[in-house]
């Protein structure tokens, strides 16, 4: 997210004019590999090491489905629309129509005793929301946007934060943050 409070520019990429700006801190020079190494490799070995995967429709649809498998995980669509025709041949991608809660529920029984990673603004808005996210992860890049897809456009109400984890470093400031109840 840059320092404004943008996670992609205004046309969906996501972020700069290279569509990467935002993920430049865990890659390596050539723009498509991650890195396995330092900060950057850990926080992608937990990132990688999550069970499931919660994405909002439009996050899902931009990246086509992550080929049909995030990082090996399946892949849950909260969405009031059912799926297009291409999503028949991904069997590891489920569109869920009866609400968020609905789709972390089931994310939560497909992922077993790992973590479910959620994808996209919209849908982490109404996970919070429904009070069904229980940490939020920031890699704050030292950029302004200014303008674009903002993270927390739109919240139901105030909501309290506690500090897990801050790890700063030139290319990001990496907060970890528990949702209080």
């Amino acid at each position: 997210m840059s320092v404004d409070g943008f996670i992609a520019d205004p046309d969906d990429s996501l972020g700069g004019a290279d569509g990467n700006r935002l993920h430049h801190w865990g890659q390596e020079a050539d723009g498509e590999t991650f890195r396995t190494d330092g900060v950057a490799g850990q926080l992608m070995a937990e990132y990688n090491a999550t069970g499931a995967v919660v994405a909002g429709r439009r996050t899902a649809e931009i990246t086509d489905h992550w080929g049909g498998s995030h990082h090996g995980m399946p892949i849950f669509v909260p969405t009031h629309r059912p799926p297009g025709p291409t999503v028949a041949d991904q069997p590891l991608v489920t569109y869920v129509q009866d609400g968020i809660e609905s789709a972390i529920a089931q994310a939560k029984a497909a992922a077993g005793d790992r973590d479910v990673l959620v994808h996209g603004a919209y849908t982490g808005q109404r996970a919070l929301e429904a009070g069904v996210l229980d940490e939020i992860q920031i890699h704050q890049i030292p950029i302004l946007l200014g303008r674009g897809r903002r993270l927390f456009d739109v919240l139901p109400r105030e909501i309290e934060l506690e500090i897990v984890r801050v790890i700063d470093t030139p290319e990001a400031t990496h907060l970890r943050y528990r949702v209080k109840r």
